[in-house]
C-alpha cells in the first residue's frame, strides 16, 4: 500500500514540475492558482514579481457557506471560475497564466478554468 502512495507522489512530483517550469504571473498577466481538497475548491490571482495575491475566491468563503456552492463540485467550480474572472477585471487584469499544480485537467479544475474564460479571461 505505501508502495502505491509513494508512486502516486513521485507521479504528482514530476507534473508539478512539469507545469510549474512553465508558468509565472506578473502584474498584467497574473498565474490564477487553484487548489483542490477533498470537500473544497479554491482559486487564487497571484503577482509572482512582487509575490502578493491580487484576488481569491473558493468554496469556503463566507459568501458561498450557506448557498448551494458551499462543495467541490463542478457547478461550484464554475462559479468561483466567473466570481475570479469578475474580481480580476476590477483590478484591470484580462489575461492569465493558468496553473493547475500537480491536478489533472480535467473535472472541478476544467470547469473552473471554462468558467474563467466566460468571465472574460483569456488564457
Amino acid at each position: 500500500m505505501n508502495s502505491e502512495i509513494e508512486k502516486r507522489n513521485v507521479r504528482r512530483a514530476r507534473r508539478k514540475m512539469r507545469v510549474s517550469k512553465q508558468v509565472r504571473g506578473t502584474a498584467e498577466k497574473p498565474r490564477l492558482s487553484v487548489h483542490r481538497s477533498n470537500k473544497h475548491i479554491l482559486a487564487q490571482l497571484i503577482n509572482d514579481e512582487e509575490g502578493k495575491t491580487v484576488a481569491s475566491a473558493g468554496t469556503m468563503q463566507k459568501a458561498y457557506r450557506a448557498g448551494e456552492f458551499n462543495k467541490k463540485t463542478k457547478l461550484s467550480a464554475k462559479h468561483i471560475g466567473l466570481h475570479i474572472a469578475k474580481i480580476a477585471k476590477e483590478h484591470n487584469v484580462h489575461k492569465l497564466v493558468f496553473d493547475r499544480g500537480y491536478y489533472k485537467f480535467h473535472g472541478v479544475i476544467a470547469e473552473l478554468a471554462e468558467g474563467a474564460r466566460e468571465g472574460g479571461m483569456q488564457f
